[in-house]
Order: C-alpha cells, then structure tokens, then sequence
C-alpha cells in the first residue's frame, strides 16, 4: 500500500504557440478530464515560450522580445489555469526579464490553489547556443500532502552537482524539463538514470516531441529503473503513480539491497578537501536536510 502517492503525466509534446495560455488550457483542461486523479502534469522546456532555433542570427532578438517578467501575464494566467483545474503544474520554462535587465530561462510551478510556489532560473545555460544568462540558486518545492520536488533544466542534468544540491535539499523527485532535438538525447537518457542513482531519487525527464525535440521522455526510480519511457519523438503523455516513501527506503535498505551511499561517513571520518570547489566534504554536512532517514527510522 502507498503511504505518500504522486500522480503525475509528462506532456511530451511540440512546442505550443508561444504565450497562447489559451489553447494550452484546453489542452490541459482535456488531460485532466482524461486522467482524473492526477496530482501533476509537467511539459517540457520553453514549451509556451518558442523562439525558433536558438543559433540562428536573430535568435537574441526574437528571445528578446518573449521575455517578461516573472509576475508578468504568462505568470498570472499560468497560476489561473492550475488554480481552475485544481492540479499541481509545471508548464516548461519561459523566458524571463529579470529586474536586472537580463534574460533568464526560468521554470516555474504552480499549486491547485492557483499560486506560484517555486520558480528556478537555469544556472548551466547550453553554451555556446543558449545566450540567456545564468542563474544562479537551486529551488526545491514542497507538493503539500505528497513531498519535495526540485526543478531542473535541460542541459542542468548533465552537470552531477545540480542534481546533488536538489537531492541534498530534500527532492525526493527531480522534474528536468527538457528541449532537446540533437542525437545526445541517448546520452541524456542515461543521465537520467545515473542522477537517480547517484542520488537515491525519482527523476523525470521530460523532452519535447518532433519537430521541437527528440522525446524519448521518461521516468526513473531510486534505484535507476525506468518505470515509464517513450521510445520515439512522437507526442505521448507518460503517465505513472509513484511513492515518494520509496526514496526514503532505498536510502535505509539500500540500492538493490546493498548500496547506501547517503550513509556514507561517521562521525570519524576526516573532511575532504575539494580543491575543484575550492571547497570541501565532510560528514556533518553530507546527509540531505530532510531527515527522510530518520523519518524512516534509519
């Protein structure tokens, strides 16, 4: 029997007409009708925000001019659509004007009372193509009554300290939203996989379809299995219920009954120096912040 259960569907679908909140209602709006239940639906990157091809030469301009501010319209009208379905939604990420002037790819989510509760700016841009800047804070969420849910980005995954940071912060489950149409999709496929390994968490990943994006979108358990995938570009909805009590389990009983990395260090163990960081590991910091060990009486 599940003690904390997630519902959740991942939209991997094309891009939709930009800022058209309208039709991506309707859209939605038939979802939920279909999936009645269902405690989150999350698209992919840039899926309200399409501004073509990001290396062609007015690809900064177009980007330009979709961006708005964080509490702008899209913002507005996104959080009325969560709060009239009554679901938790995260809807890609848009282009955001931040009060510095510059232009952030940033996610959002959006509670079934109608607010934002979380947005991240992505801190590992694609460089050299993506010429948004970069963000700079890992943001973790709190679904009330289910658990802890961090944001991720497309090219984020690809760097194994962002998804540490989230698991570190308490993510049982981490949302990477994702545009990607190039033949790494394969690599990012596995990625998923080791992040969720690595860090004992569910991982979604979840990429547009043609012609936006390669698909191949799926859903990993703590221990690295993919209980949902898409195998083609084509437009799917993934849909899955989880129990987010599994990640806490993993970390006591250990992945595939022996590995239990998050118990790694006493209290005797010497600090590690990270010269890479400039910084350093040590024991008193290296379990995650939840607690979820303790809750599971490890």
């Amino acid at each position: 029997m599940m003690t904390r259960p997630l519902s959740l569907a991942l939209v991997q679908a094309p891009a939709a007409p930009h800022h058209d909140v309208g039709a991506f209602a309707e859209g939605l709006g038939r979802l939920t009708r279909s999936l009645p239940g269902t405690h989150l639906f999350a698209y992919p990157e840039l899926h309200l925000a399409d501004a073509g091809a990001e290396d062609t030469s007015d690809a900064a301009e177009r980007i330009e001019a979709l961006a708005q501010p964080l509490d702008g319209p899209l913002d507005r009208q996104l959080a009325e659509v969560a709060g009239d379905l009554g679901v938790w939604l995260i809807p890609g990420s848009f282009y955001e004007r931040g009060q510095d002037g510059r232009v952030y790819n940033t996610a959002t989510a959006y509670s079934p009372e109608g607010r934002r509760v979380a947005s991240y700016r992505k801190v590992f841009p694609w460089r050299p193509y993506e010429t948004v800047a970069a963000g700079s804070d890992f943001v973790v969420f709190e679904m009330t009554g289910h658990g802890r849910v961090g944001l991720s980005i497309c090219y984020d995954a690809w760097f194994p300290e962002s998804s540490r940071q989230l698991a570190w912060m308490g993510a049982e489950l981490i949302v990477n939203v994702v545009r990607t149409p190039t033949a790494d999709r394969a690599q990012e496929v596995t990625i998923a996989k080791a992040n969720a390994i690595v860090n004992q968490v569910f991982v979604a990943s979840v990429n547009a379809a043609s012609p936006d994006g390669l698909g191949r979108s799926l859903l990993v358990d703590p221990q690295g299995r993919a209980r949902v995938e898409s195998s083609s570009s084509e437009s799917v909805v993934l849909t899955d219920t989880i129990d987010l009590d599994e990640v806490g389990l993993v970390r006591q009983y250990g992945t595939a009954g022996v590995t239990r990395p998050w118990r790694q260090f006493d209290g005797d163990d010497a600090t590690i120096e990270l010269p890479l960081y400039d910084g350093r590991m040590s024991a008193s910091r290296w379990a995650p912040r939840s607690a979820m060990l303790e809750e599971v009486g490890a």
